[in-house]
C-alpha cells in the first residue's frame, strides 16, 4: 500500500472563490485523492485558508472588521462550501493556526542559522495620513504601461505587468486614499535563493512526473538567475518576525503559507482520536509521494521559493515529488477575477446546479494544455449529453427495466455468451488506461475514458435489448439485464472521484454500502459483482438536461457579476 500525501493551493481568505479556483487546484487534488483511495493507498489530504498578507488586512477593513474576526468567518465560509462541493480534505486547517506560527518561526531560525536570511534597506512608501509603511498592495494608481487606474502596487489589474509601488503614477493608499505619501527607507529580511540555487538545481534534477509547464517555468527562474526573495512585510496581521528590532513587521504571505500545509497536518494530527503521527507524513519520509496541485501562477512559490525553504533548514523535510500545475479557466472569453468579482463564485454555482454537475465539466474540461474558456453554451450541451443522456439514462432505464419486469429483483437465469466476453474485454483495455491516466493526472483523458465506458454500457443495453426477449429467450434476457446493472454499477464506480453524489446514489440503489467503492481488479469481476437474487431500487433522476435557453439566460445574468462590491 503506497503513500500519498496531497495538497491543494491554499485559497485566499478574502472571499468566496471562483469556478477557476475549483478548477485550477482544488478539484484535480480532490479528484486524485479519491482515486488513490480506490486502489487501497493511504491517503492524507490536505489543505488550509490562506489568512495572511494584505488580502486579509483590506478584506477585513471593506468589510468593517477585525481581521482576525474577518478570518474567523470566511474560514467557516469557505469550508462549508468545500463540504458541499463533496471535497474530501483530511483535514482543512488555517494558516494563522498556532502550529504554522510556531513552525514558520522555527524555519526561519533554522535559516538564519544556515546564513541563508540577510538584512536590507528598502526604500518603501510611507502614507502620513495612515502613519505606517505600505506594503505593495497597498498602494494604487495609474499603471505606466497601460494608462489603466486598476493598479496596485506589485501588478496591473489591466496588463498584468509586474509593478513595484514606486512604479505607479499617482500613488495613493488603499487604505485611506491619501496621496500624501513618501519614500522611506525600512529595513526587511531576505530569504538568500541565490546561496540556494545551486541545491536546488540538483533537486529539480531529481524530480520526474512534472508537466511541461511546470517544468518550463521552474527552468525559466533559473535559467534567468535566481533571485533573493524578501520574507517581511509591514503589516500588523501575520505570523510575527522572531528578530530583535523587527517588532511589527511579519513574514510575507508567501513564506508561510507553503508551510501551512505542514502546519495544516499538525493541526489534523493533534484533533484525531487516534493521535495519529504527523511526522511519518513529512519528516524523514522518503516512502511518501508528495503531490501538490495548483495553478500556474502559484508555480514559482512551489518549484522554487518552498523547495528553498524546506533546503535552506538543512532538516530532513519532506518535498514535493510531482507538482501538477495547470492553466487557466477563462470566462467567456475573458479572465475570471476575484477582486473584479467577474465570473461565477462557488456559492453562486452551487446555487444553480449540484456540485457534481460542475465537478464533471470542470474534470473533463481540466485546463492541462492550454487555457479552457467556460461558456454557459458550451456547459449546457456538454453536461446534458453525458451526465444526462448518457450516464444517468444508462442507470434510469436499466433500474426501470428491472423494477418493470422482474419487480426490483435482479434475475439470475442465464449465462454469458459472446456478446458479454466482449464486453469484458473492451472493457478491460478501457479500465487499464483509464487507472493510467489516473495515475498520471491526466483528468481530461480520464474522463474521456469514463465517458468510453458509459457509452459502451449504453450501447450493450441497447444493441442486446432485453425487452425483445422477455418472453421469447427468457434466460437470454436474464442474463443481460443482470450484466446491465453490472454495468451501471461499474460505470459509477469508475466516475465516483470526479461525480460522488451521484454515483452514491446508484450504490445505494444497487445495495453497495461502500465508503470507498473498491477500484475493480478485473472487468470480469466488476460484472459478477452483483448477484442474481439481489434487490434494487430506481433512483430519482440523476441529472436533469439544461437547455438552450437555459443557458442563454445564465449567460445575460453574469453578464455583469451579481455580487455586490
Amino acid at each position: 500500500m503506497a503513500k500519498a500525501l496531497i495538497t491543494s493551493a491554499l485559497p485566499y481568505i478574502n472571499g468566496i472563490k471562483h469556478l477557476g479556483n475549483l478548477a485550477g487546484s482544488l478539484l484535480p487534488a480532490d479528484i486524485h485523492a479519491r482515486y488513490r483511495r480506490q486502489i487501497g493507498d493511504d491517503v492524507l489530504f490536505i489543505c488550509a485558508s490562506d489568512e495572511h498578507g494584505t488580502p486579509a488586512e483590506l478584506g477585513a477593513a471593506e468589510a468593517g472588521l477585525k481581521v482576525r474576526e474577518y478570518c474567523d468567518r470566511q474560514h467557516l465560509i469557505q469550508a462549508d462550501i468545500y463540504r458541499r462541493l463533496n471535497l474530501s480534505f483530511d483535514h482543512f486547517g488555517r494558516s494563522s493556526s498556532p502550529q504554522n506560527r510556531a513552525l514558520t518561526q522555527h524555519f526561519f531560525r533554522r535559516l538564519e542559522e544556515n546564513g541563508f536570511i540577510e538584512e536590507r534597506v528598502l526604500h518603501q512608501f510611507y502614507s502620513h495620513t495612515d502613519t505606517r509603511f505600505l506594503p505593495d498592495r497597498y498602494v494604487v494608481g495609474t499603471c505606466p504601461h497601460c494608462g489603466s487606474g486598476r493598479a496596485r502596487g506589485d501588478q496591473c489589474e489591466a496588463c498584468t505587468k509586474t509593478l513595484d509601488p514606486t512604479d505607479l503614477i499617482a500613488p495613493r493608499s488603499a487604505i485611506s486614499g491619501s496621496a500624501e505619501l513618501e519614500v522611506r527607507p525600512t529595513r526587511h529580511l531576505f530569504l538568500r535563493q541565490t546561496a540556494l540555487a545551486k541545491d536546488l538545481e540538483r533537486w529539480i534534477e531529481t524530480r520526474s512526473g512534472w508537466p511541461p509547464l511546470v517544468t518550463s517555468i521552474a527552468r525559466k527562474w533559473l535559467d534567468e538567475g535566481l533571485q533573493d526573495r524578501c520574507i517581511t512585510r509591514d503589516l500588523s496581521w501575520g505570523v510575527p518576525v522572531p528578530k530583535p528590532g523587527y517588532e511589527g513587521k511579519v513574514f510575507y504571505v508567501w513564506f508561510d503559507a507553503p508551510i501551512a500545509y505542514i502546519a495544516a497536518t499538525q493541526e489534523w494530527a493533534a484533533i484525531e482520536l487516534e493521535h495519529r503521527d504527523w511526522r511519518r507524513w513529512w519528516w524523514e519520509a522518503d516512502h511518501v509521494e508528495y503531490l501538490q496541485f495548483l495553478g500556474k501562477d502559484n508555480v514559482p512559490f512551489h518549484a522554487v521559493s518552498f523547495p528553498c525553504t524546506l533546503l535552506g533548514s538543512g532538516e530532513p523535510w519532506k518535498t514535493v515529488d510531482v507538482i501538477k500545475g495547470v492553466n487557466w479557466l477563462t470566462f467567456e472569453g475573458g479572465k475570471f477575477s476575484t477582486s473584479e468579482r467577474r465570473g461565477i463564485f462557488l456559492d453562486q454555482a452551487l446555487g444553480l446546479l449540484p456540485a457534481d454537475y460542475w465537478r464533471w465539466w470542470l474534470a473533463a474540461n481540466a485546463p492541462e494544455g492550454s487555457d479552457t474558456d467556460f461558456t454557459f453554451e458550451r456547459f449546457a450541451r456538454e453536461v446534458s449529453n453525458d451526465l444526462a443522456d448518457t450516464f444517468g439514462n444508462l442507470v434510469n432505464r436499466t433500474l426501470s427495466f428491472v423494477a418493470s419486469r422482474f419487480g426490483l429483483v435482479v434475475p439470475e437465469g442465464g449465462a454469458p455468451e459472446e456478446a458479454e466476453w466482449q464486453v469484458v474485454q473492451a472493457l478491460d483495455g478501457h479500465l487499464e488506461a483509464l487507472r493510467r491516466y489516473q495515475s498520471a493526472c491526466s483528468f481530461r483523458k480520464a474522463a474521456d475514458e469514463i465517458r468510453a465506458i458509459w457509452r459502451l454500457a449504453n450501447r450493450y443495453f441497447a444493441e442486446q435489448a432485453p425487452w425483445t426477449t422477455f418472453h421469447t429467450d427468457p434466460n437470454r434476457c436474464q442474463v443481460v439485464v443482470r450484466t446491465a446493472v453490472n454495468l451501471a454499477n461499474l460505470c459509477s464506480i469508475v466516475a465516483w472521484p470526479a461525480i460522488p453524489t451521484a454515483t452514491e446514489e446508484v450504490f445505494r440503489a444497487v445495495g453497495r454500502k461502500w465508503t470507498v467503492p473498491p477500484w475493480p481488479r478485473s472487468a470480469a469481476e466488476a460484472l459478477d459483482l452483483i448477484k442474481g437474487g439481489e434487490v434494487v431500487s430506481v433512483p430519482s433522476v440523476l441529472f436533469k438536461k439544461l437547455t438552450h435557453e437555459w443557458a442563454e439566460e445564465q449567460r445575460i445574468r453574469f453578464a455583469v457579476s451579481e455580487r455586490p462590491c
